[in-house]
């Protein structure tokens, strides 16, 4: 349990919050680039409590500014793209990418007012398929050599999902490697030949054992988690009873990302974004290790369990998931299908809004989850103080030199499962379509 007083203090992240100001200190999922295609390329963006509109001006370039217009307040989503930045259709006044002001025709002939005008604006990058936005103070940070970002166009897919809940809760089921064994448990085995991106649909490593019957026969992981550059990384071991270890390695990017392997060749980075203290995203990055990415299959497949254009889930609260007590008997645990984002959609959003942690009870299973909130309470200390030294990739480790995080599956043979991981990831970068190798 915690206090009522530390919960608020983990969980919101408006402006002048305390969490806030740790995730403004580092770049955010905005929005996809898809969402930018079209005829007129301007889209609203909520992020961290804060109403913005992105755009992508005539030469191609990316702004981010408030969403209303500082001269009366109208709606800067509906501003017309002309010379290169977004005009508001009430009175012309003119903004420029950075939301500096630079026309206002109705002012009298020689005015310098406009100069004196600035939106919001933030900076902005586009990477393999996500905007991404920079909302802290000072100059933004490097991006990391992570595999999602040092990939080829061609290997990665990006996508995202709205949940109706708390970042940090979103989050934090990615960081519990025992949850896999019940809440995405399969009472049968599938054919994985139709499993192409999915997650769990493939055999574990150098076995015919198929993950999800590995995840159902083994629900007690010996759990490890290690304090890396960027954040933490959390080893899942499943003793078998022929002397096997089933190694799976995860890991927390901070502050609110994970890297979870997902088959053989395939990887997801996602970011749990806050839309507001209630609301968030999810933005995965899907990176492939072997062939292109089938991104056409892969959206049409998502596109199916989604609606736009706000990305929500067409199983949520309002139709119980649907949950079938059919199903539940005997094909999956929970009875609501087997997109394993629904099952992890339900277990988040049913917790409330914001998860009341003065009534949890966390056992030695959960030791990513604490590990992960004394290093957020950490970084929140570090920004009162004005001490980054703290912060995971701001701490005087370059990120660029931060490479992969390491994220697979492996089975030691003998025990020594240290070096099974390090083997298993070896071998898939070396017979990577692309350049994945980790210096040193």
């Amino acid at each position: 349990m915690i206090s009522a007083e530390l919960n608020d203090t983990i969980t919101r992240v408006g402006p002048g919050s305390k969490a806030g100001a740790v995730l403004r200190r580092y770049w955010q999922p905005a929005a996809l680039s898809d969402e930018l295609k079209g005829n007129r390329p301007v889209v609203p963006v909520r992020l961290m409590g804060e109403d913005l509109v992105l755009f992508r001006d005539e030469e191609g370039k990316l702004g981010l500014i408030q969403r209303h217009c500082p001269h009366r307040g109208a709606d800067m989503c509906y501003g017309r793209l002309e010379d290169n930045g977004l005009r508001c259709p009430f009175h012309g006044w003119h903004f420029n990418r950075d939301g500096q002001c630079v026309e206002q025709p109705a002012e009298p002939e020689g005015s310098r007012m406009h100069e004196q005008i600035k939106a919001t604006s933030y900076p902005v990058q586009e990477r393999n398929g996500i905007i991404f936005a920079y909302m802290g103070p000072g100059a933004p940070p490097e991006f990391p050599e992570f595999d999602c970002f040092r990939a080829p166009e061609t290997h990665v897919f990006a996508f995202k999902g709205l949940w109706e809940c708390n970042w940090l809760q979103a989050m934090e089921v990615g960081i519990d490697p025992a949850h896999a064994s019940f809440l995405h448990r399969f009472l049968v085995d599938e054919d994985t030949s139709k499993s192409y991106g999915k997650q769990f649909r493939d055999k574990a490593a150098n076995t015919d054992i198929p993950m999800t019957k590995l995840l159902r026969d083994y629900p007690r992981p010996e759990i490890q988690v290690d304090e890396t550059d960027y954040g933490l990384r959390l080893t899942a071991l499943r003793h078998m009873e022929d002397g096997r270890t089933h190694v799976r390695i995860t890991n927390q990017i901070f502050p609110e990302a994970i890297c979870i392997p997902m088959s053989r060749e395939m990887t997801i980075t996602q970011w749990h974004v806050p839309i507001d203290d209630e609301n968030c995203y999810w933005y995965s990055m899907f990176t492939s290790f072997g062939e292109p990415v089938n991104k056409e299959l892969m959206r049409e497949q998502r596109l199916k369990e989604h609606r736009l254009p706000d990305y929500a889930p067409l199983k949520n609260k309002r139709n119980n998931y649907g949950y079938d007590p059919e199903e539940q008997g005997t094909q999956t645990y929970t009875g609501m299908g087997m997109d394993i984002n629904v099952h992890d959609q339900w277990a988040v959003e049913s917790m409330g809004a914001i998860q009341d942690r003065t009534q949890e009870h966390l056992g030695k299973s959960d030791v990513g989850l604490i590990r992960y909130r004394r290093l957020l309470r950490a970084a929140i200390e570090a920004v009162e103080t004005g001490d980054e030294s703290k912060m995971p990739m701001r701490n005087g480790v370059a990120p660029s030199a931060i490479f992969g995080p390491v994220s697979t599956d492996a089975i030691a043979q003998d025990g020594d499962w240290q070096q099974a991981w390090v083997d298993s990831d070896t071998e898939r970068r070396q017979g990577c379509s692309w350049d994945a190798t980790i210096p040193g």
